[in-house]
C-alpha cells in the first residue's frame, strides 16, 4: 500500500526561531495538519507552498483567523486521526481528558498540541501524539525546573495497518553546538503496540550477553572431538543433531565452513580456548577431500564439489542437489585466515606443509569449475548463483595473496579472480541483486542468500565498493530494501513493522519448505549486513547518499536528500545511529522469538514465531555470533577487496585446469582398525539380497555362506543403493572382493562380471572408509 507523508507541526509563536525551514522543502510532504498557534501570514504561506494541502485547527492564540475550527477529523484509508490544538483540554495534556475527546471525535488518532512538549503513547487501543512546538516557544503549561521546551515537529507516514512516526528535536550539546536529532516510532493500528526506538538499548544487551555463551556452546556441542565415543568423528561439524523430521545429521562443507571462519575469527580476537577446536576442523577436513562421492574424487577435483558427508567422513551417497560450489571457497577462506595467524605466531613451515595443501586444492577448484553450473546455497536452484560467485571471487583474490606471501603460486587466482569480478556484475538487474541466473526456477530473484553474500564477502577495509557488493554500497542497501521488504507483508508475525522497521526474513518469498517460514539465519543476516554498513561509513569518515540507495535513507529519514555528509554534519550522526537502531530491530526479533533456554533452531513460524524445522542449528548460532560481534564492532581482518581491481571490459568464461593432491592429515596417531563400507548401485526385485565377499576373513574368505551381507535401507529407483560396514578391518591389509546377489530362495548366487575388484585399507586417521562400486554386468 502507497504512503503519504504528514507533516503534524503547531505551536510556532516565533517564526524567525524556527530551526526547521530546511529540511522542509516542496515536494516531499503530501499533507499537513498545523495545530494552531500560527501567529502570522508569513508562516501560513511557507506551510502552504511546502504542501498545498494543509488543514489547520484553531490555536488560542490564533486571534486573527476567528473562524478556524477548533478540530478537526482527517482520514487515510481506513484510519481516521483526529487534530486539535488542546487548550480546550482540561486538564491540558490530561490522559484521561484526551481519551474522552478521542471517543467523542470517534478516532483512532488524536494529535494536540499546547503543552509545547513531545508525547507519543497509547490508551485503550488509541493512540496520541504531540508534536511539542516547532520554534521550542515557553508554555506555562509545561515548565519543568531548569529545562526549557525542545524544538520539535513530526512526521507521520501511515503504510496500511501501521502508522510511522518521525519526530525532529532540535538538541543542544554539551558544547553548545544544535543539531536536528530524528527518532522513529512505529504505532501499529491494528495489532499489539510496538515501538521500535521503545526496545532499549539495554533490553537488547542483556539477551546478547545471555546468549552469546549458549550460542557458542551450541556450536561446540555439534562438532566431534578427539578422545570421546561418539558416532561424529572429531572436527567433523554437524549441521544439526536433528536426525528426523527433518534429517540435518550430516556435516555440510558450507555450513561448516562458515562456522570455522566465525570459531576463527573469535579465537584470533582473542578467545585461544577455540584452537583446538580449529585444528579438528582442519585435520577433518584433509580427510574429506580425499573421500569419493557421487559428485567425483579428488583425481579432478570434482569430488571438491559435494556439498554434505556422513559424519563419520564417508560419502553420502544418496540424491542431492550436486555439485555446490561454494563450499570450497569457504573451506579456503576459512583455513587462509588461521594461516594467517599461524605466519604472524612464526609457523610458516607448518602452514606451507600442512594447510597449503588443503587450501590449494580448493583454489584449484575455483579455479577450474567457477563457470559452470551449480546449485545454490539452498540446494534448490541448478543454476549460477551470486553467493557462490561472490565467496569464490573473495577466495581468489586472498589466496593470490596468501600464496604470495608465502612464496608459493596460485596462478588460477591471478588469471580468473577479474573474469569472476567481471560475471558477478551481471547479477545486478538495477534495483536489487538477483540471487540465480542461468536457471529455471521461476522466482522473482529476491533473496536472503545475495544478504548472505555481502555479509561473508564484508572487508572492513574496503569502503563502500560497489564492484564487490560491499555491506554500505548503494547496490547492497538497496538490495537490503529489496529482499527485507518483500517479507513484510508476507508473514503474520511481520504485522504492523512498517518502512524501515526491521521484519522477519526468510529465504525469499516462493518458499514452501515447511510451510515457508522466516529463518533465524536470514534474520540475523540482515542485521549483520547494517552493522558492517554503519562500520564502514565510520571508518571512512563520510556518508555517501546517491540515487540508488536515497529510497533505502529515506526509510529511516523521509527528509534526507542525497549528498555526501561528513562525520561533523547531523544528518551523518542521525543516520548512521538509525542504521544502528533498524539493525537492533532485526536482533530484537530474534530475541523475540528464541525460546528461554536461548536453543535456535533453522526456522521460527510465519503465523506465531514458534520453532521449526532442525533443532540446534549450527548455522543459526553461528550466525548470531557473527551478527552481534559486527555489532560490537569486532570485525574480521581484511580480505584485499579493494586489490580486486576492475573487471576487464568483456567478460570471458575461461578456466584454468587445477593440480590436486591429498593433503596431509595432522592427527596424534594412525589408526590400526578401519570400518570399511561397501557400497554399490545394483537394481534388485523384491526378495533379492546384495553381498560382498572376497580373500579376508572379514569378507569370509570367498565363502558364499559367510559374506558380507548388504543392505538397502537407503535404496530407491533413482539411487539403488546396496550398503554393508565391515567394522574392524586391519590398516593396511590389501584384498581383492566382488559381490554377488541371491534370489528370493536365498540359495541361488550369481557373482557380478568382470575380474576381482582390489582394496587396500588406508593407513593413518581415517576411521572409517567409503568404497562406492557399481555392480559389473
Amino acid at each position: 500500500m502507497a504512503s503519504r507523508l504528514v507533516l503534524v507541526i503547531g505551536d510556532l509563536f516565533i517564526p524567525d526561531r524556527a530551526p526547521f525551514k530546511k529540511l522542509l522543502s516542496p515536494g516531499k510532504i503530501g499533507q499537513i495538519l498545523c495545530l494552531g498557534n500560527l501567529t502570522d501570514k508569513e508562516t501560513y504561506e511557507f506551510l502552504r507552498q511546502i504542501a498545498p494541502d494543509l488543514q489547520i485547527v484553531k490555536g488560542n492564540f490564533d486571534v486573527e483567523a476567528p473562524n478556524l475550527a477548533l478540530s478537526k477529523v482527517v482520514t487515510h484509508g481506513s484510519l481516521r486521526i483526529g487534530f486539535t490544538h488542546g487548550h480546550t483540554v482540561i486538564p491540558p495534556g490530561d490522559a484521561d481528558s484526551l481519551l474522552i475527546t478521542a471517543r467523542h471525535m470517534d478516532v483512532d488518532v488524536l494529535l494536540w498540541g499546547g503543552t509545547h512538549k513531545f508525547e507519543a503513547y497509547e490508551l485503550e487501543g488509541k493512540f496520541f501524539v504531540n508534536p511539542g512546538s516547532a520554534t521550542g516557544a515557553f508554555s506555562t503549561a509545561w515548565s519543568p525546573d531548569g529545562e526549557e521546551p525542545i524544538p520539535s515537529f513530526c512526521l507521520m507516514d501511515v503504510q496500511g495497518e501501521v502508522l510511522v512516526l518521525y519526530v525532529y528535536q532540535l538538541k543542544t550539546d554539551a558544547n553548545g553546538v544544535e543539531n536536528v536529532g530524528v527518532e522513529k516510532i512505529s504505532l501499529p493500528l491494528l495489532s499489539a503496540w510496538y515501538v521500535v526506538v521503545g526496545r532499549t538499548a539495554s533490553g537488547l544487551d542483556s539477551f546478547i550477553a545471555y546468549e552469546r555463551p549458549v550460542a557458542l556452546q551450541g556450536v561446540l556441542n555439534n562438532i566431534g572431538v578427539k578422545d570421546k565415543e561418539t558416532e561424529v568423528d572429531p572436527g567433523i561439524i554437524i549441521a544439526s543433531p536433528s536426525q528426523q523430521d527433518p534429517n540435518y545429521f550430516y556435516t555440510w562443507t558450507r555450513d561448516s565452513a562458515l562456522t570455522a571462519k566465525m570459531l576463527i575469527d573469535a579465537f584470533v580476537a582473542g578467545d585461544t580456548s577455540l584452537q583446538p577446536w580449529i585444528e579438528d576442523y582442519i585435520s577433518a577436513q584433509a580427510i574429506l577431500q580425499t573421500v569419493a562421492s557421487p559428485s567425483g574424487d579428488l583425481t579432478d577435483g570434482s569430488g571438491l564439489g559435494e556439498p554434505k558427508f556422513e559424519v563419520n567422513s564417508t560419502s553420502f551417497t544418496g540424491p542431492w542437489g550436486r555439485p555446490q560450489r561454494d563450499g570450497p571457497a569457504l573451506r579456503a577462506t576459512a583455513l587462509i585466515a588461521y594461516s594467517i595467524w599461524l605466519l604472524s605466531e612464526g609457523d610458516k613451515s607448518r602452514v606451507i606443509s600442512q594447510f597449503w595443501p588443503i587450501i590449494s586444492n580448493d583454489l584449484n577448484y575455483i579455479g577450474e569449475y567457477w563457470n559452470q553450473t551449480g546449485f545454490d546455497l539452498w540446494e534448490e536452484v541448478e543454476g549460477s548463483s551470486f553467493f557462490t560467485l561472490a565467496v569464490q571471487h573473495r577466495a581468489l583474490v586472498e589466496g593470490q595473496a596468501f600464496a604470495e606471501q608465502i612464496g608459493m603460486l596460485c596462478a588460477a587466482c591471478r588469471i580468473q579472480a577479474p573474469e569472476v569480478l567481471c560475471f558477478l556484475q551481471s547479477f545486478w538487474n538495477g534495483g536489487f541483486i538477483m540471487s540465480n541466473i542461468n536457471d529455471q526456477s521461476g522466482r522473482n530473484g529476491k533473496d536472503a542468500s545475495t544478504i548472505l553474500g555481502s555479509v561473508h564477502t564484508f572487508d572492513p577495509d574496503a569502503g563502500c565498493d560497489e564492484l564487490t557488493f560491499q555491506p554500505c554500497s548503494s547496490r547492497a542497501l538497496a538490495n537490503h530494501k529489496a529482499v527485507a521488504g518483500a517479507f513484510r507483508s508476507l508473514y503474520a508475525i511481520n504485522s504492523g513493522r512498517g518502512q524501515g522497521a526491521a521484519v522477519a526474513v526468510g529465504r525469499y518469498t516462493e518458499d514452501v519448505y515447511y510451510g515457508g517460514n522466516p529463518w533465524y539465519l536470514c534474520t540475523l543476516a540482515a542485521a549483520e549486513q547494517l552493522y558492517d554498513a554503519v562500520y564502514q561509513i565510520h571508518l571512512t569518515g563520510s556518508l555517501v547518499i546517491d540515487a540508488l540507495s536515497l529510497p533505502f535513507f529515506q526509510d529511516l529519514d523521509p527528509l534526507v536528500e542525497a549528498g555526501i555528509y561528513s562525520a561533523s554534519s547531523e544528518v551523518y550522526s542521525n543516520i548512521t545511529a538509525a542504521m544502528r537502531e533498524y539493525a537492533d530491530g532485526y536482533l530484537s526479533i530474534v530475541h523475540d522469538f528464541t525460546p528461554t533456554d536461548g536453543s535456535l533452531a533453522e526456522q521460527y513460524s510465519r503465523g506465531d514465531g514458534s520453532p521449526l524445522s532442525a533443532a540446534a542449528l549450527t548455522w543459526s548460532y553461528s550466525s548470531f555470533l557473527t551478527a552481534t560481534s559486527r555489532r560490537s564492532s569486532v570485525v574480521p581482518n581484511s580480505w584485499g577487496a579493494w586489490e580486486a581491481g576492475t573487471p576487464p571490459a568483456i567478460c570471458s568464461s575461461t578456466s584454468a585446469p587445477g593440480s590436486y593432491a591429498p593433503a596431509p592429515v595432522d592427527c596424534s596417531s594412525n589408526v590400526s582398525s578401519v570400518a570399511v563400507t561397501f557400497d554399490v548401485l545394483k537394481p534388485t526385485i523384491f526378495g533379492e539380497t546384495v553381498f560382498v565377499t572376497g580373500s579376508h576373513a572379514t569378507l569370509g574368505n570367498w565363502d558364499t555362506s559367510k559374506g558380507l551381507e548388504l543392505h538397502a535401507n537407503r535404496y530407491t529407483n533413482s539411487n539403488p543403493l546396496w550398503s554393508g560396514t565391515a567394522s574392524a578391518m586391519v590398516a593396511g591389509d590389501s584384498f581383492e572382493y566382488k559381490y554377488y546377489q541371491t534370489g528370493r530362495d536365498g540359495d541361488t548366487v550369481v557373482y557380478e562380471g568382470g575380474a576381482n575388484r582390489g582394496f587396500t585399507v588406508p593407513e593413518g586417521c581415517a576411521r572409517n572408509v567409503v568404497q562406492v562400486d557399481t555392480w559389473q554386468e
